[in-house]
């Protein structure tokens, strides 16, 4: 009789170690927590670069002047995943457009003229005045030798006057948009020598003021137009020689422009940061460098009024020059 109650007790104790063993649960994958990101990885995340160009024949001078500009605005505008800067020379501006437009450049500084063609051909947005020399703002100065008889912009006609080149906002922009308003139409001659017609005025490109102001006091042209810093540099024995037929309105010397595309949150960003710099020593370092820039600043008539103004002037010489 005990040996059946062993037999018994020993097989219920069995079955309930069996049982416990068949019960077990499946043990559950525990997931790691993820590695804090490495500093390398922090940094890749601004690894753009911010890229200022500028139209030039010397690709290292054009570095030496816009680097510091852009290694600042690469230092400082690292929320736009921005992390250096880069400077481009382009040959022309053509090329200047052709980059705009791919998106290669966002910063551009020049005279109004070339800006105007930017915003036209590429979309680019004018954003600030830049006082480039330390001049914030010029005019345009149409002149003739005294002795010509030329007393008034309607005197030209029939006459060969001397611009600079295509592109110049005081030596093309301004003399033709003026001339347009005085009821006077252009046209590109080849040489000083063209045939005018007698209800126009021809002009050629001398290649810079100085060569402008040699031919009219040479009397190889009988009108010239330059920009007010280059007449106020002729000599005193050779402006008395000269007579003043038109000064036109003053514009910005030059002016800062950014890609049309660009996040508006960038372009603000960026015109603080060019705004700030003549508030420190190492921005005014900085605008030194950049071929001696005063400042930055906005447009003082407000930026839709100057650009407005600017437009009524480019469209007067689109529809004015053949």
């Amino acid at each position: 009789m005990m040996n059946r109650r062993i037999s018994l007790c020993v097989l219920v104790l069995l079955i309930f170690v069996l049982a416990a063993c068949g019960g077990q649960s499946t043990p559950t994958a525990t997931v790691q927590p993820t590695a804090e990101p490495t500093e390398e990885a922090t940094e890749q995340v601004a690894s753009k670069a911010i890229v200022l160009a500028d139209i030039s024949e010397d690709p290292a001078e054009t570095v030496e002047e816009f680097q510091p500009l852009a290694d600042y605005l690469g230092a400082n505008l690292g929320e736009f995943g921005i992390g250096s800067g880069e400077v481009k020379a382009a040959p022309d501006l053509d090329t200047m457009v052709e980059w705009f437009e791919a998106g290669e450049v966002d910063l551009y500084f020049d005279s109004l003229y070339p800006v105007m063609i930017m915003a036209d051909r590429a979309g680019a947005q004018p954003i600030l005045r830049r006082w480039k020399g330390g001049v914030e703002k010029y005019h345009t100065v149409i002149f003739a030798r005294a002795d010509s008889g030329i007393e008034t912009l309607e005197d030209l006609k029939g006459k060969v006057i001397g611009l600079e080149d295509n592109y110049s906002t005081s030596a093309f922009m301004l003399p033709l948009a003026y001339l347009a308003e005085a009821g006077l139409k252009g046209t590109e001659k080849s040489d000083t020598d063209a045939t005018v017609g007698e209800d126009e005025f021809g002009y050629v490109f001398s290649g810079d003021d100085e060569n402008t102001i040699q031919w009219v006091l040479s009397n190889r042209v009988v009108a010239g137009a330059v920009g007010s810093g280059a007449f106020a540099d002729i000599p005193a024995e050779s402006l008395e020689g000269l007579v003043i037929l038109k000064e036109t309105e003053e514009v910005p010397r030059h002016v800062a422009v950014v890609r049309g595309d660009m996040d508006a949150d960038m372009v603000e960003a960026i015109a603080a940061l060019l705004v700030g710099l003549d508030k420190t020593e190492e921005g005014k370092a900085i605008l030194d460098a950049f071929d001696e820039t005063a400042k930055f600043d906005e447009f003082p008539e407000g930026r839709e009024n100057a650009l407005t103004r600017a437009r009524e002037l480019f469209n007067l010489v689109q529809g004015s020059s053949s």
